[in-house]
C-alpha cells in the first residue's frame, strides 16, 4: 500500500515540478516553444493553468495563477492520498 501512495504523491510531485518549470522558463524571451519537448510541457501544464487564467487575472505584469493552482494541487493531492488510503485499506490492502 503504500508504494501505491508514493506513486500517487510522485505523479503529483512531478507535475508540480512541471508547472515550475513552465513558470521559470516564461523569464526567458529566447525560449523556442517549437522544441518538442518545451512544446509538450507548455500544452500539458497550460491545459491545468488555463482554467485559473479564466478566473485569476494577471496583476501588473505578474500572473498569480500558478501560484493558486499549485496551492488547489496540494490540496487535491492531500484529497487523493487520503481517498486511496481508505479505499486500500477497506480492500484489505498492507
Amino acid at each position: 500500500m503504500i508504494k501505491i501512495l508514493k506513486a500517487i504523491d510522485y505523479c503529483f510531485y512531478i507535475y508540480m515540478m512541471m508547472i515550475l518549470v513552465r513558470c521559470l522558463l516564461t523569464w526567458f524571451p529566447n525560449v523556442n516553444w517549437q522544441n518538442p519537448v518545451l512544446n509538450a510541457l507548455r500544452s500539458s501544464v497550460d491545459l491545468y493553468l488555463d482554467f485559473f487564467r479564466k478566473f485569476i487575472p494577471p496583476v501588473a505584469m505578474f500572473d498569480l495563477s500558478p501560484i493558486v493552482a499549485m496551492i488547489v494541487l496540494m490540496i487535491l493531492e492531500r484529497v487523493c492520498l487520503f481517498a486511496a488510503y481508505i479505499f486500500l485499506s477497506a480492500l484489505g490492502v498492507s
